[in-house]
């Protein structure tokens, strides 16, 4: 169906139109701000707590060896569930192409796949365990943030502050070069700093406050720099806490809170009021809430 803006020869190159069924499913599954989508996302975030504890649980060799069978049936079934699902989500959008090659598309994908290729490819036990392919299943665990509009922030916040965070991490990374080759000078092999590269070991655990003890100066000069190192921790390991935060506090007050996408590129986050998308241009259908 074309509109004023968007002739109808564009909308073979955008893509079939949603309408219909597809327009319900796509609300349902990538908005929350609807009954049924806040209903689809909680199921689907239990559904993806329960495959993870199946899947620690069966690590452990008593469980599996006492409860096998039911932990092979609760991991099928959990593999239909998200594949399902998977399959939901390619039917619904625009373009599901552009969705598989996404990065929740990718993690949508290593959810299920494990599962078949350790029943498609049963001699892949001579080269590599299966049960490697059975941990691959941790990545459902980054299904959630897709459902839970903190992971959203955060990761919106880190990608807005990632010239900050870069400026700050090569002020440490000169921090540590300068002070490792310092302690390098002032201890020396004799001491356990055999090289530069094995005293900026130092110095990054030591301005990380890790401290693993394996390497120690021994001087007292050494102990000063030790000292001012670890002092020097404390206000590093602030900065990149506070570069985030504000960040995450200024996007709160000027971003939106719905979950509104748009049906294009996938982009999350228009006002209610939107008509086109802030990421891509396309034409916005009209909100639903409630």
């Amino acid at each position: 169906m074309s509109t004023p803006l968007q002739p109808a020869s564009d909308e073979k190159a955008l893509g079939k139109p949603l309408e219909g069924w597809r327009l319900r499913l796509y609300t349902i599954i990538f908005e929350a701000d609807t009954r049924a989508g806040q209903l689809f996302d909680r199921w689907l975030i239990a559904v993806i707590l329960l495959s993870l504890a199946v899947v620690v649980a069966g690590s452990v060799n008593a469980l599996q060896v006492r409860f096998e069978t039911p932990f092979t049936v609760m991991e099928w079934l959990f593999t239909v569930i998200f594949t399902l699902e998977y399959g939901a989500r390619l039917v619904c959008v625009r373009h599901p192409l552009r969705y598989a090659t996404s990065f929740f598309g990718i993690v949508d994908l290593l959810a299920i796949l494990p599962t078949y290729l350790a029943l498609l490819v049963p001699e892949m036990h001579a080269l590599i365990d299966v049960r490697v392919l059975r941990l691959l299943r941790v990545f459902r665990i980054f299904k959630l943030t897709a459902y839970l509009s903190e992971f959203q922030s955060l990761g919106s916040a880190l990608v807005a502050s990632r010239r900050k965070i870069m400026v700050f991490l090569s002020v440490v990374l000169m921090i540590v070069v300068v002070m490792g080759t310092l302690m390098y000078v002032v201890e020396g092999p004799a001491n356990g700093f055999t090289s530069i590269p094995i005293s900026v070991y130092w110095a990054i655990t030591t301005i990380t406050t890790v401290g693993f003890g394996d390497i120690t100066p021994k001087t007292d000069l050494g102990r000063l720099i030790a000292s001012m190192m670890m002092l020097l921790g404390w206000g590093t390991l602030a900065v990149p806490t506070g570069i985030v935060t504000s960040e995450m506090a200024a996007q709160r007050q000027r971003r939106p809170t719905t979950t509104r996408t748009c049906h294009e590129c996938l982009t999350e986050g228009h006002a209610p009021d939107a008509l086109y998308c802030m990421h891509c241009a396309a034409p916005l259908p009209p909100y639903q809430d409630g």
